[in-house]
């Protein structure tokens, strides 16, 4: 059965890890020839874009593979929802397969199945995506259903109704998991009276009320040309895609009602904390963050440096005192945690460096001391470089290229990041990681039996040490 698979960035941290693409060790064999590093990155396929008169952008990556995904990622999500249509975006997101004016919901799903398809979709705080992954000769096909699903939804009033009581289930599940629930804790409280406070999901109020005017308005308002990027990676033929781009997507508007272009409002940060207290709970789950970097902002490369040294670490890994990370190391000598992850959420012109910890109730206070302690720009060790991204199959680079388009304007090649990556120097990295956590108010959000977590004055005067 063809199901819409959600993604949600702001709402765990493994996906702001996604986001940011931590760096990776890669062994390439083609038969029994070993392939460098650098081999690679100079074999690495170019990616192709293309603009329509109406804006709309067209990027592809020619894999050679024998299947493709293709999507339409558009620079839309709860960032630029108010609280009256927070969710609209995660309600569109459910209603997209439903059916098109076209293709009623069996005969989109039947078309989907006979391609060996698979049409999935997720919502996130700054972009929403629709993508199918198929086989490369049924691209022409894959393109004109993503056409109808984004340009044709039906949306009729008894689908709508029938999703509500869907979505609704979905957000009593979400409450389940105490990693979604603690970073979008974490997100309100850090960037509180702006709409990256919100949560994809919306609240559950909204899901109740939402009408389909609003959802409607929501299209209208927001997916417009210039905001969508048409991206293809695997077996593709770019002069191809744009042709089907020009066929599908010509006449889909640029143009703005009363030239009101939505623009993003600067959304502030916050030091701040919030504490949601259960001491029925096992465990606490607890994030603490700075602002970090943009997506655009040079400083991203050093602190995702900084985010791989801190590393993550989880109670069924192996290593011990061999783990690669002194916090992991730690961790593991001394029973520290059940897991944490360093992470970093880039958005357009803001982000939140963190680290994210499960732990026992009476080791809180000892995590927190030394989660705090990786962050002093003295624990940051003479490093070598050598990292790098990884991306495996086409549904990765495919999202990839879209995210860059919207962020970029361009796709950032990696050898291009290879050298960003290089240029890093242990005095760059203690520089950038100073500027963004040397005396700065964190902000703090924990969920759980969390009675020994100190007081937020007392983590605010750990973000300071003495420098040498």
């Amino acid at each position: 059965k063809m199901a819409a698979s959600v993604c949600r960035v702001g709402g765990a941290v493994g996906r702001a890890f996604a986001r940011t693409r931590g760096p990776a060790l890669l062994s390439l064999r083609r038969g029994r020839a070993s392939v460098t590093y650098a081999q690679s990155l100079l074999g690495a396929p170019e990616t192709q874009l293309t603009a329509l008169d109406n804006g709309l952008r067209i990027a592809s990556e020619d894999t050679g593979h024998a299947t493709c995904t293709v999507g339409l990622w558009i620079g839309v999500g709860s960032r630029y929802e108010s609280e009256k249509n927070n969710g609209a975006g995660f309600f569109l997101e459910h209603l997209a397969f439903k059916g098109t004016k076209k293709h009623p919901q069996s005969a989109l799903e039947q078309a989907v199945e006979s391609m060996g398809a698979h049409l999935s979709a997720y919502t996130s705080r700054e972009h929403t995506a629709y993508y199918m992954k198929t086989l490369a000769k049924d691209l022409p096909k894959a393109v004109e259903l993503l056409s109808e699903v984004v340009q044709s939804s039906a949306l009729s009033e008894a689908e709508i109704e029938q999703q509500r009581g869907v979505i609704l289930k979905e957000l009593d599940e979400v409450e389940g998991s105490l990693q979604d629930v603690c970073l979008d804790l974490l997100h309100a409280t850090a960037y509180q009276g702006t709409p990256l406070a919100q949560s994809v999901l919306g609240p559950s109020q909204n899901a109740r009320t939402l009408t389909r005017q609003d959802l409607v308005d929501y299209i209208n308002s927001h997916y417009k040309a210039p905001r969508m990027v048409l991206t293809a990676a695997g077996g593709v033929n770019h002069d191809e895609l744009v042709g089907l781009a020009k066929q599908h997507f010509s006449g889909l508007s640029f143009e703005y009602q009363d030239d009101a272009v939505p623009v993003l409002s600067p959304c502030r940060f916050t030091g701040s904390e919030i504490r949601m207290r259960d001491d029925a709970m096992p465990l606490a789950h607890i994030a603490i963050a700075v602002e970090g970097a943009g997506a655009a902002d040079p400083d991203i490369v050093p602190l995702m440096v900084a985010n791989s040294i801190i590393g993550s670490y989880d109670i069924t890994f192996g290593g011990g005192k061999h783990l690669s990370s002194r916090l992991a190391r730690l961790a593991a000598e001394i029973n520290l945690c059940h897991s944490y992850q360093a992470f970093h959420s880039t958005y357009s012109d803001t982000g939140l460096m963190g680290i994210y910890f499960v732990t026992d109730k009476h080791k809180i206070e000892d995590m927190m001391h030394w989660a705090q302690n990786a962050w002093s720009v003295n624990t940051f060790p003479e490093f070598t470089s050598g990292m790098f991204f990884l991306f495996s199959g086409t549904t990765l680079i495919c999202d990839d290229i879209g995210r860059h388009i919207l962020n970029y304007g361009r796709r950032i090649p990696l050898a291009e990041w290879d050298a960003r990556i290089e240029a890093v120097t242990p005095k760059i990295l203690r520089d950038v990681c100073s500027k963004y956590i040397y005396d700065k108010c964190p902000a703090v959000a924990a969920v759980g039996p969390v009675e020994q977590l100190p007081d937020y004055n007392r983590m605010r005067s750990a973000m300071y040490w003495l420098r040498f």
